[in-house]
């Protein structure tokens, strides 16, 4: 293609975004980037992400926002310590000994401190070995394990308070879907890109950026690094060892985010506005960019309230069908052997990701089985790849079957699931989950949260530091110095 042709199609790409008012400017400022100008101004879109970001810290939360942030912080915290035990954390963990580094930030389950980059890294991972971390479902990001691992080691690094670490952490939250989406969402993933690395670096570098105290021009140009770094492909579910997906939506966009504050903070400098001009960053990504999402209730609406906590350590698709399960075993007598058959109704997307999966955590059939034999599923039973293959499982699993169902399709993104028992006895249960607890609109309690959590932790830090570590979160506003929560992470 020829430059005049490149340039006429990134015009008639420009005038079909819809984008609105905020990126009136954008048209004329790419033409005069095309005339040579040696330098432009910044668009409004530009102008406006970067204040937030710069200036975030200093507006007050209200109150449920910071509950919110604290229950997020936890359940992240705690995925980090049980996924240290993991194969994907061990392999983690392996790779961070082998790394050295300026020791700036801890990685969590181990005695490692290491630079602030590493440690972000190693912490994602951690964050995402298990199925347990938070998602995002209208943006399809898991902000958690990237975000919280970015702003913990930012936070280590320029010794900060609790809280300032708690408000970078929801800037984070509020970024990191909307960056999603402006670049796609589900259309970005259905070429092949992941929105759950992309969207989160973004998340990431305006948490380490807010940290790190940058100002309104440096924020422009960790945005513009973190655009570099925009990478990801959306075939995360052939890795059937969950190390490379950890990486992906854990460990690269956290260390992403903070590498990019941390040049800037050093004193690079970057292209002051990558939304706009020649060869931007939503002209990169294509026709399905909505850059109008990055402002869309930015300031006003908080994402941290609109994220999932997992109430099971499982794929998220399996959440509703064990809320189902657990419901019609509490609420009706009967036994494992008692059942003829299990019929479970997810989305068909749902129905294709979690049938009779390789791996323990992602398998439908094998946690219907589990919930059915003990009443409840464990993180022991989630990642027991022996149980699977025993007698009395593989007989129940035999009687699980999994369907995709259209109404549970047109529900999405909502997380529901219908399931469906037959017993011996002719007697039929049925339950539907149209909104899964931990969602927002079926939300988990602090004591919910603070029960998954202390079981998660206790196993690896011990039951007294587990009980010190979360108190510690939901009295953040106390801590001093983030530094201070080393003491309960390190093993």
């Amino acid at each position: 293609m020829t430059t005049s042709n490149l340039q006429q199609s990134r015009r008639a790409w420009l005038q079909s975004t819809g984008a609105g008012a905020c990126l009136a400017a954008i048209g004329p400022l790419a033409r005069a980037a095309e005339g040579g100008a040696a330098a432009m101004p910044v668009s409004p879109l530009m102008r406006r992400v970067s204040l937030h970001i710069a200036h975030a810290l200093k507006n007050p939360l209200p109150e449920a926002v910071v509950e919110a942030g604290k229950h997020h912080l936890i359940d992240t915290l705690s995925a980090m310590l049980s996924g240290s035990h993991l194969h994907p954390g061990r392999t983690a963990l392996a790779y961070a000994k082998t790394l050295g580094g300026t020791p700036e930030a801890c990685v969590a389950g181990s005695r490692i401190v290491t630079s602030l980059a590493n440690a972000a890294l190693i912490n994602g991972m951690l964050a995402h070995s298990d199925e347990t971390d938070d998602s995002h479902e209208g943006s399809l990001t898991h902000p958690g394990c990237a975000i919280v691992p970015a702003a913990l080691a930012m936070a280590e690094r320029q010794q900060c308070d609790g809280m300032t670490l708690l408000r970078a952490m929801v800037l984070g939250y509020d970024i990191s879907p909307r960056a999603s989406l402006a670049l796609g969402g589900f259309e970005m993933a259905a070429a092949g890109r992941d929105t759950h690395a992309i969207g989160t670096s973004f998340g990431a570098a305006a948490a380490a950026a807010a940290i790190a105290g940058l100002s309104e021009t440096q924020v422009r140009h960790v945005l513009s690094y973190t655009a570099q770094q925009a990478s990801g492909l959306s075939n995360y579910a052939r890795d059937l060892e969950h190390v490379e997906k950890a990486f992906l939506f854990g460990g690269m966009p956290a260390r992403n985010g903070v590498t990019a504050a941390a040049m800037v903070a050093s004193g690079m400098t970057g292209i002051d506005d990558v939304f706009s001009g020649e060869r931007n960053l939503f002209f990169a990504f294509g026709p399905n960019s909505k850059p109008e999402q990055l402002l869309r209730g930015l300031g006003e609406t908080y994402e941290v309230v609109n994220t999932n906590i997992k109430r099971w350590t499982v794929g998220s698709g399996i959440q509703a069908p064990l809320d189902s399960m657990s419901y019609l075993i509490k609420n009706h007598p009967f036994k494992a052997e008692d059942v003829e058959k299990v019929l479970v109704l997810l989305s068909h997307r749902g129905a294709k990701t979690f049938d009779n999966r390789s791996m323990p955590d992602i398998n439908m059939q094998y946690m219907m089985s589990v919930m059915l034999l003990d009443g409840t599923a464990t993180l022991e039973a989630a990642h027991d790849r022996a149980r699977m293959n025993e007698p009395k499982v593989m007989e129940l699993r035999r009687r699980v079957e999994l369907r995709g169902d259209d109404e549970m399709q047109k529900a999405l993104p909502r997380r529901s699931g219908i399931v469906e028992i037959t017993l011996r006895d002719g007697r039929k249960l049925r339950h539907h989950t149209p909104d899964v607890r931990g969602t927002p609109a079926n939300p988990m309690t602090r004591a919910e949260v603070d029960e998954k959590c202390f079981l998660l932790c206790a196993p690896i830090v011990g039951k007294r530091r587990a009980r010190e570590l979360i108190d510690a979160i939901w009295n953040i506003e106390k801590l001093r110095n983030v530094r201070a929560l080393r003491q309960w992470l390190t093993v």
